[in-house]
């Protein structure tokens, strides 16, 4: 019989032991030095070892800013969750802050108890997503954590009354009791002096008639005969509990790896009648759950687990086609994905900009270029030996339109190109499974009216992950194994917009994440000598002509479940 093996058996058997017993016990860490909080009160002295309880999760993102204006707070969740329904809620736009308004935020609030993995939800208005999610994992005491987003980009949609949909799949019994509290509040913020009506698109749709092809979603877009503009968000997931969720520690199956789902390369693809529309790179989020480590992630998530942001895609240049009043198919699937395969959740929304002067906008679409992805890998491995699969792999997509609208010709040229290298190694029977890995995602959309200079907007993306993990077993003790895990993590996304070599305006943004746990698998609890040292941190920092730059940092790190530094500046 194969010896335990990390991802996806070990992974989902140790997560089973955690839950059902609470985490516990002591560490081999180095101890910390209590930092001061942000109002100045001495943090906590941690314990030498993990106990049965630990400090509520937190996240070094930043705040939503809010006008000093008048505002309205609409509750669309109040549910516990603790089966595999659909909640349903209706919603109503608030009477005391009618729009428009300047600002909309959304305030998840979350709390969980006992024994209970890490579970994948979602919340949609109107059949559009605005939150894709994963929870927590609790202590026996409980836990409570914290979500908020700015959603004003929502707002065409929560001018009318909607249908909303949240779900949180969840498994409650015997073993695992905790039950899945959540209240989502939405905060509408009225215009006033300094805070103007937030500029938005003209409305927001969904996604209709869908259905599954195999892997593929696939369904129906009608948009106005006089848009503009279209932006497409597609929320894309791999799903918890299955290979799909490490799809990024993929292995041919000839290597014997324990994930045996192919090349660990992954893009996510719009196709509007046939035709590709736009490629993107997923990233590559790591649940609570997930690393074969939870000590890792109970006091600080890995960057945006909470709050899972989507892939966006510019398909304006392919309006001309799609503005003549009929529903266009629309297709998005996974490339990477081998056939047969599923495990991956896909959820888009649409934003469109119309041209209020004209009833219809005709244009043409001129040629799209697209690279077939260029994927080259080095595979060894086979059975329980050690083996690796390096990767390199990079694609490109360029297409251009022009609209004639009201205020003359407009042509849109994006052009978009991913990149991705991994390098993932193990020894025999996987007891160290290590993975040094970097995604780029690269979009310049170039509009130009008549002969001016074009308005350039580039978006570039770039995730890292560097980690080793490591499953030994223990000479003093049969059957028992030293769980260890080390990993490092970031997300930045940047943005810039410039016109005829002109800077109007940038934004950029980096979550990062650190940490080093281990605890003992295969013993009593007592016994188990659990322990993390995690830290995180995020910054931001933003340029608009005009205007003083500003910059912001936050700094969190928790040691064996207690924080000892959380501090902004």
């Amino acid at each position: 019989m194969r010896s335990p093996r990390r991802r996806p058996v070990t992974a989902i058997l140790l997560g089973a032991v955690l839950a059902m017993t609470g985490a516990s016990s002591a560490s081999g860490l180095p101890a910390a030095v209590p930092a001061p909080s942000p109002s100045g009160v001495p943090a906590a002295t941690p314990p030498q070892e993990f106990g049965t309880d630990w400090d509520d999760p937190r996240t070094p993102e930043p705040s939503v800013p809010v006008p000093a204006t008048h505002h309205c707070t609409v509750r669309v969740v109040d549910d516990a969750f603790d089966d595999f329904d659909v909640h349903a809620n209706a919603y109503t736009p608030p009477a005391g802050c009618a729009g428009p308004w300047s600002k909309v935020v959304m305030r998840l609030e979350g709390s969980v108890a006992g024994r209970q993995f890490d579970r994948i939800g979602y919340v949609d208005v109107g059949g559009v997503r605005m939150l894709t999610l994963s929870t927590p994992e609790p202590s026996v005491d409980g836990i409570h954590w914290h979500v908020e987003k700015d959603v004003t980009d929502l707002a065409p949609l929560l001018a009318d009354p909607q249908q909303v949909q949240a779900f949180i799949g969840n498994v409650v019994d015997g073993t695992y009791t905790g039950v899945i509290h959540v209240t989502v509040d939405l905060d509408f913020y009225t215009t006033g002096r300094g805070a103007p009506a937030a500029r938005t698109s003209d409305a927001v749709l969904p996604l209709t008639d869908t259905s599954r092809d195999g892997s593929d979603l696939v369904g129906s877009l009608m948009v106005p005969r006089n848009s503009t503009r279209l932006l497409a968000d597609v929320f894309a997931t791999g799903s918890g509990g299955g290979c799909e969720e490490f799809w990024d520690t993929s292995a041919p199956a000839s290597t014997g790896y324990s994930c045996p789902d192919g090349l660990p390369y992954r893009e996510v693809d719009v196709h509007i009648d046939g035709q590709l529309a736009g490629i993107a790179a997923p990233y590559p989020v790591v649940y609570t759950g997930g690393w074969s480590n939870p000590f890792l992630w109970y006091t600080i998530p890995s960057p945006k687990a909470f709050d899972i942001p989507p892939l966006g895609y510019d398909l304006t240049p392919y309006l001309a086609r799609l503005n003549d009043g009929r529903p266009h198919d629309v297709r998005i699937s996974v490339v990477g994905l081998p056939a047969g395969q599923g495990g991956w959740t896909l959820a888009p929304r649409f934003r469109i900009w119309r041209d209020a002067a004209r009833n219809v906008v005709s244009g043409t679409t001129g040629t799209a270029y697209a690279s077939d992805p260029a994927v080259d890998s080095s595979v060894s491995g086979s059975g329980d030996r050690a083996g690796h699969v390096d990767l390199d792999a990079r694609r490109e997509l360029r297409v251009t339109g022009t609209l004639s609208t009201s205020r003359g010709p407009v042509t849109t040229t994006v052009t978009r190109s991913l990149s991705n290298t991994s390098k993932h190694s193990w020894t025999d029977d996987e007891a160290d499974d290590t993975l040094t890995a970097s995604w780029t995602d690269t979009q310049v959309v170039a509009t130009g009216h008549g002969r001016g200079a074009p308005t350039l907007e580039r978006t570039e993306q770039r995730w890292d992950k560097d980690g080793v993990l490591g499953f030994h077993p223990r000479s003093d003790v049969a059957g028992a194994y030293d769980v260890t895990g080390d990993l490092a993590i970031t997300w930045s996304r940047g943005e810039s917009l410039t016109r005829g070599g002109a800077h109007l305006s940038s934004r950029s943004e980096t979550s990062s994440y650190e940490g080093q746990a281990s605890w003992i698998y295969g013993v009593p609890r007592d016994q188990r000598h659990a322990t993390a040292d995690t830290r995180a941190r995020a910054t931001l920092s933003e340029k608009v002509i005009g205007r003083p730059a500003t910059s912001w940092e936050h700094r969190l790190r928790a040691v064996n479940g207690t924080f000892v530094t959380d501090a902004v500046g």
